[in-house]
């Protein structure tokens, strides 16, 4: 078991970041919406909290001056600024193409029958820096919580 502490980790930090998702948005929205558990977006960002707790947990394992905690560092930031930046503007993309869409049906005769405009797309694909910030450090804190419990 003491082998897998670094995969535990980041599953576990995963299921909390996921589970929390319910809970921070009825805060914001004061409605309970369990749908957002297995939603991508939102607070906190479980991709961040999994690479970010593997990260760290390798680092405490194998040492943070190990090839394979490098390798796990690198990963983890190409996960993150994915999560922040591709993902979430993909998510504003969505968005803008759904009003262009409503606002030709509203303002134009402009025949949109195709089932492509009909198609249904998430809004919320990735992350503001805020909700990443959150996963980090969700992460960080399962991995030495988890770590003392290995060790």
């Amino acid at each position: 078991m003491q082998d897998m502490y670094p995969f535990w980790a980041s599953v576990i930090s995963l299921a909390i970041a996921q589970f929390m998702k319910p809970l921070f948005h009825y805060h914001a929205t004061k409605e309970w919406t369990l749908s957002t558990i297995s939603a991508s977006g939102g607070f906190p960002s479980s991709h961040s909290a999994l690479v970010s707790a593997l990260s760290i947990a390798i680092g405490l394992q194998e040492s943070f001056t190990s090839t394979i905690f490098a390798v796990t560092a690198a990963f983890s930031v190409v996960i993150i600024y994915d999560a922040a930046n591709v993902r979430y503007y993909s998510g504003v993309n969505i968005r803008i193409v759904k009003q262009l869409i409503k606002d030709l049906k509203d303002q134009t005769s402009i025949d949109l029958s195709d089932p492509v405009y009909k198609e249904k797309t998430k809004d919320v694909l990735g992350h503001r820096w805020v909700e990443v910030f959150g996963g980090i450090v969700l992460g960080i804190i399962v991995a030495f919580i988890m770590y003392s419990l290995f060790y």
